[in-house]
């Protein structure tokens, strides 16, 4: 299909797009907006949904540079906010402690996949009259309670990174049941060009046209839609994979001396899998004795609260800061196998 776009010479915005979108709302059954990757997705979330400057959005700490970058290219404020100890998801019970007059969003990150606490979540938002973002960044094809992600709910925002469930080479989308939300979102990642994304359909520019908003160019093009759309078509086997291989290393690690996050691995589509190792354990010799047997780990992540430009918004996280240290992510892609998941699991035993 990359050929095709090629073939037709229209490399940026055009049909390819507007197909890649109509397959992702049928799937979702939702409009979705797509854009230039899963951060853009975000900022633009927000900023469709009214967040400004000096608002306050809360957020938890345990989450990519990303979620808390697209909060401050709004202008507005990423409120630290700790994590669940069995799922290392945004904490519900602290939410209501953080809420303050500023208070004008709540950025749920679905870590690893699974939506967490987003019934809660989505409660405590209605109560406060809040706008929810899911940053929904690991979780697409992941279910919650029989339901889709990105299906219910307010908004969510998908990434199609090259590491992603599934990847456009780069790229991601907006999600919502608010058709004010997408039509916004339409117009921002285009300038704030207004009805410009109906003429790129068309293969067509406008030349004479109108500027509202601050915009900003996150369009997404045909050849990224293009590699999402063969991707979208073989979501179920790439699912599928991700899925057996963690429950293969469920499996494995059930009498180990590392803690696993307990998933329900027919609901969730896992984009990583993280372990919490033993308090006592050096994660970094760890990693360096496992790269020594050819074995990549990674850190999913350095909180937010302790990078020098979110430090002045420090908050109190003791499960946070229980648990930085010690979560350390397995290798987890389409391109293993459950030979690989067993030299990766014997070495880690090994070296504990």
């Amino acid at each position: 299909m990359v050929m095709s776009v090629l073939d037709e010479g229209y490399l940026g915005m055009g049909r390819f797009v507007e197909s890649f979108e109509k397959k992702l709302s049928q799937f979702f059954n939702r409009d979705t907006s797509c854009v230039v990757n899963g951060t853009a997705a975000i900022q633009l979330a927000l900023q469709a949904a009214g967040i400004e400057r000096n608002d306050e959005v809360l957020v938890p700490s345990l989450t990519y540079v990303a979620s808390y970058q697209a909060i401050s290219a709004t202008g507005a404020i990423p409120v630290s906010c700790d994590i669940t100890k069995d799922n290392l998801c945004l904490d519900p019970k602290q939410i209501e402690s953080r809420i303050t007059k500023k208070t004008k969003a709540i950025l749920a990150v679905h870590y690893a996949g699974e939506a967490g606490n987003i019934d809660e979540i989505l409660t405590i938002a209605k109560k406060y009259h809040l706008r929810v973002i899911e940053d929904a960044a690991h979780a697409f094809g992941s279910s919650h309670k029989g339901r889709l992600v990105g299906s219910f709910g307010d908004i969510a925002c998908f990434s199609f990174d090259g590491i992603k469930n599934i990847t456009s080479g780069e790229g991601g989308c907006i999600v919502s049941g608010d058709k004010k939300i997408i039509e916004k979102v339409n117009e921002l990642r285009l300038l704030g060009v207004l009805g410009d994304s109906k003429q790129r359909f068309l293969g067509k520019r406008s030349w004479d046209f109108e500027v509202n908003e601050q915009g900003w160019r996150y369009h997404m093009s045909n050849i990224m839609a293009a590699i999402g759309i063969e991707q979208f078509n073989k979501k179920e086997i790439l699912f599928k994979k991700r899925q057996n291989l963690a429950k293969s290393y469920d499996k494995l690690l059930i009498n180990s001396k590392v803690d696993i996050l307990k998933k329900n691995y027919n609901l969730i589509v896992p984009h990583i899998y993280p372990i919490i190792l033993p308090k006592a354990s050096n994660r970094n010799i760890l990693r360096q004795n496992l790269l020594d047997c050819g074995i990549e780990t990674g850190v999913h992540y350095k909180p937010n609260h302790l990078l020098n430009l979110y430090k002045k918004i420090n908050h109190n996280l003791p499960i946070t800061k229980n648990l930085q240290d010690r979560i350390l992510t397995l290798p987890l892609h389409p391109g293993l196998t459950n030979k690989d998941i067993e030299k990766v699991v014997s070495c880690l035993e090994t070296n504990l």
